[in-house]
């Protein structure tokens, strides 16, 4: 597996698997690989191209009051488990290598970037959108791959795509979570041994939720409150949003139709945990 450091390193290898006739297959991460990560990787190597990853804790996605100092890293065990599901590229920047001295663009995708974390994360998503957008210029990938857990990511990258004409393929992949039902995310690492049981609680009102929808509820209102109340129950939670919204246009929504989101955000101490599933009349 090459190490690359430099866009211009980047644009040589990508240069060279067109040249090999591969496709170009990537997916962008901030590192402190778990199984959601490798499962990404997994499955961009299983659809037949020449994989690269980048490993990037991107600065412009924190505020000033959130984890970006504390954020796990572990460069060496990221470089092992991705060589280890057969990546054949790791792109690793310097920050000044993606955002140069007196560095001034934005990017904003308007109405997605605004309700659920955009609520309390107003700049998250901006920033989001300049690094995807300068990595996807720098990889030129033919497929890019997202994990559904960010799916407010997902839905905003998916818009930025098709409103810029970038010539990429989005794939959205499952969320991974552990063997009781928590989802994987590099930031359970710092849950105490009771929060992290009390975060289960976000699986189980995800779960509670679906059973409804299969029992005939359709009333939207009824679905936010019984999640609300089944992570209220766990006395170590503060919530941030329980919200449910139109599957595609993240907008509220009162009835299910055909696919609405149920998105969380929820404290556990200082840190803060998502989740959703996508529910369906289907």
């Amino acid at each position: 597996m090459k190490t690359l450091t430099t866009i211009a390193e980047v644009r040589h290898w990508t240069q060279a698997q067109r040249k090999a006739g591969k496709a170009v297959h990537f997916v962008p991460t901030m590192g402190y690989f778990h199984e959601g990560h490798l499962n990404l990787m997994r499955q961009a190597k299983a659809d037949g191209g020449a994989v690269i990853v980048s490993l990037f804790v991107n600065p412009t996605q924190f505020a000033p009051h959130e984890d970006l100092a504390k954020y796990p890293r572990d460069f060496e065990r990221d470089f092992a488990m991705a060589e280890s599901v057969g990546v054949d590229a790791l792109f690793m920047p310097e920050p000044q290598e993606i955002y140069p001295p007196d560095f001034q663009t934005k990017i904003e995708v308007t109405r997605l970037s605004q309700p659920l974390c955009g609520v309390s994360r107003p700049h998250h998503f901006g920033g989001v959108a300049v690094v995807v957008l300068k990595l996807f210029h720098i990889v030129e990938p033919d497929r890019a791959y997202f994990g559904e857990k960010d799916y407010q990511q997902m839905r905003l990258i998916q818009q930025m795509v098709r409103d810029l004409n970038l010539r990429v393929e989005i794939v959205p992949c499952p969320i991974t979570r552990e063997p009781d039902g928590l989802a994987m995310s590099s930031r359970n690492v710092y849950l105490s041994p009771e929060q992290r049981q009390a975060a289960l609680s976000l699986n189980r009102a995800l779960q509670w939720a679906q059973s409804q929808v299969e029992s005939g509820e359709r009333d939207l209102a009824q679905i936010q409150a019984g999640a609300r109340a089944i992570i209220e129950a766990e006395p170590l939670t503060r919530l941030d949003y329980v919200e449910v919204v139109h599957a595609d246009t993240l907008e509220p929504i009162a009835e299910l139709h055909d696919r609405a989101l149920l998105a969380l955000a929820v404290y556990f101490g200082q840190t803060r945990l998502i989740d959703n599933r996508v529910l369906s009349v289907d």
